[in-house]
Formats: structure tokens, C-alpha cells, sequence
């Protein structure tokens, strides 16, 4: 198992299907997995700090793992079959528990649980960017960052 870092959630184009970004940790492999637009948001709240007024599905299920004494100790990506991604939350009590990787990744955020995946999850779904493509690519999510529609105004 390797752990993986949460990049963030995109949409891709042209299906405008929500995809979280999971990155190799000390590696140059990125996994990306296609998720739901709730859990899409989930993600996106856990990573920006938003705090809804009433506890959403992720935040009541850390609620309930407090409440009753139970740590989530890591999360664990273990296997994809025909471009289904599987999850196991393993819990402090020894419990390990089946999930869907968005679910188990918004989860994560939450408590600060690692997260792991798989070698040969990462061998099979994993694409590698080299460390000087990425960084064109955060070049360009920089340029997309700070520009505007009418920086392409023709005069």
C-alpha cells in the first residue's frame, strides 16, 4: 500500500463528470476516480473548511465514530474492477468496513486519516506524470486561476 495525497475534486469535459484527483505520496503517479456530485462536494467542503449549519452524511458519520469511542485509523483503496474503485475504512476496534472510495476520501478529510491505495491499484488505474510535465500543469492551472473572460476580449 502507498499513501495518496487528495489533489482536489475536477470536473472533466466533455461528460462534466465530477473526478477526485488522488496523488501518489513521493511518487509521480495521480489516480483519478469518478465520483458523484454529492460526494464531489463533500470533498470539496472537507478541503475548504466549510462547516454546514447541520452535520451532513461524513460529518454525522465522524460524529458517530466519536460518540462511540471508535477512530477511523486509515483508509484503505484496494482493488478496481472494470473501472470500479473499492474502499475499506479500518476502524481502532478492529472493525474493517467496506466503502466507496469518495465516501471513505470525504470521511478522511474529516478526521485527518491517511489514506492508502493499493500497488497494484495504482499500477493498474494509476497514469504517471513526470516531475516536468507537472509542472507545466500547475503552470497552467496558475495562468487558468488568474484569468478572466475579458483578458480575451478582441479589440
Amino acid at each position: 500500500m502507498r499513501e495518496v495525497d487528495v489533489m482536489g475534486v475536477r470536473v472533466e469535459m466533455p461528460s462534466n463528470s465530477p473526478i477526485v484527483l488522488l496523488r501518489e505520496s513521493g511518487g509521480e503517479r495521480y489516480l483519478p476516480i469518478w465520483i458523484g456530485a454529492v460526494e464531489a462536494t463533500a470533498i470539496a467542503f472537507a478541503q475548504q473548511g466549510v462547516v454546514p449549519p447541520r452535520p451532513l452524511t461524513h460529518d454525522l458519520l465522524k460524529d458517530v465514530l466519536e460518540a462511540t469511542g471508535n477512530e477511523l485509523l486509515e483508509v484503505q483503496i484496494t482493488n478496481v474492477t472494470d473501472g470500479v474503485f473499492y474502499a475499506t475504512l479500518v476502524l481502532s476496534s478492529g472493525a474493517e468496513v467496506s466503502a466507496r472510495p469518495s465516501d471513505s476520501i470525504a470521511l478522511a478529510l474529516r478526521t485527518g486519516t491517511r489514506i492508502v491505495c493499493a500497488d497494484d491499484v495504482l499500477d493498474e488505474a494509476g497514469l504517471a506524470v513526470p516531475a516536468e510535465q507537472e509542472d507545466e500543469v500547475e503552470k497552467f492551472r496558475e495562468f487558468l486561476d488568474h484569468v478572466s473572460p475579458e483578458d480575451f476580449d478582441a479589440h
